[in-house]
């Protein structure tokens, strides 16, 4: 029988979920508050943990904290139970490693299927690391490209919504999570010395993207924000790191794409050093195009401000140049659509 800790201030809450668990044959142990329920879950390392955010004493996100930082309980699975549903406290409980997210009041149903999940998920990988020690993987099993690693994810991640506008990252935030884009479109940037904000990259669906480090919780180098409402999928790094360390020609792949990565960030920079305005804006607005995964000729809605920041130039140079890209018939403009006329020109714009 699988034993739950369930951590949670309000008694009558505790009390039925408990009841609701036990129904549903688990062995639950439950706790008052987050200080409380640290220290029992040192001592019966339950194997999962249901947790409330808001308590005395020691909040959910300080219970995860804590386990995280013990080699013995930091891969005991972790479902944060709360009624704090705004996304930045969704964002903030998945960076931090949570397995899920539940959202009160919640249904019987979800709360059961999440356990059982997450429990199947810690045993599947559980098996995988015993094998992995007995004898190599077969052959046939191994993740060797990175569409089957996007699969992993697929299997695996927690999904998460992001309206436009949000912010899935912050510069300076420890790199806890990789992402997988289920659909969706998101840029990172960061400001330079003079306050400055430049896009370093867009990734669209099917891309991966957060990977500071693939191994250490090396903090973010740059924010990422949601330009398009995206589909997410989060994959923790100690998760990661057991696929790289059983897989190693998916290792082989993500060192390829980090290659070109830096191949692409090289062209950038010199492109921004050295092109004209033109340039510039003909080959930001054919990028967005390609990155929205649009027909040349379909309408693309992006700010002015996104495409100076990505092209590097003012948004007064940006706006000038779509003018008199406008009137030689290059492209359409209709309030913040931008619909391309002629590609080939653009392309050749020096």
């Amino acid at each position: 029988m699988k034993r739950i800790l369930l951590i949670e201030d309000d008694v009558i809450l505790r009390e039925n979920t408990a009841e609701l668990l036990e129904l549903s044959d688990y062995q639950v142990t439950t706790a008052p508050n987050g200080k409380t329920g640290l220290e029992i879950a040192q001592i019966i390392m339950p194997d999962i943990v249901i947790c409330d955010i808001m308590m005395p004493e020691l909040d959910g996100y300080g219970v995860l904290e804590a386990l995280a930082k013990n080699d013995e309980t930091q891969h005991i699975p972790f479902i944060f139970l709360s009624a704090k549903t705004e996304r930045k406290d969704v964002r903030k409980g998945m960076d931090l490693g949570a397995d899920d997210y539940i959202t009160k009041p919640f249904e019987e149903e979800e709360l059961i299927s999440a356990i059982e999940s997450r429990l199947a998920k810690a045993a599947i990988l559980k098996d995988r690391n015993t094998a992995s020690n007995i004898v190599a993987i077969d052959e046939n099993e191994e993740l060797r490209t990175l569409n089957d690693l996007k699969n992993f994810f697929d299997d695996n991640g927690v999904e998460v919504k992001y309206t436009k506008g949000d912010v899935v990252y912050e510069e300076g935030q420890n790199s806890n999570n990789i992402y997988l884009i289920a659909s969706g479109l998101i840029k990172c940037h960061k400001l330079d010395e003079q306050g400055k904000d430049l896009t370093t990259a867009l990734y669209k669906e099917d891309d991966l993207f957060g990977y500071t480090s693939f191994t250490q919780n090396t903090p973010y180098q740059e924010t990422a924000t949601v330009i398009q409402d995206s589909k997410l999928i989060a994959l923790s790094k100690n998760e990661l790191i057991n696929v790289l360390n059983s897989n190693h020609k998916v290792t082989l792949e993500l060192i390829q794409l980090l290659t070109e990565d830096l191949s692409t960030v090289k062209d950038q920079l010199l492109e921004m050093a050295y092109s004209s305005v033109k340039k510039k804006t003909a080959t930001t607005i054919l990028k967005f195009a390609e990155k929205l995964n649009r027909n040349p000729e379909d309408v693309i809605r992006i700010s002015r401000n996104d495409l100076a920041s990505v092209a590097g130039i003012a948004l007064e140079s940006l706006i000038r140049t779509l003018s008199g890209f406008k009137d030689s018939g290059l492209i359409e403009i209709e309030g913040r659509n931008i619909k391309i006329l002629d590609i080939q020109q653009l392309q050749q714009i020096n």
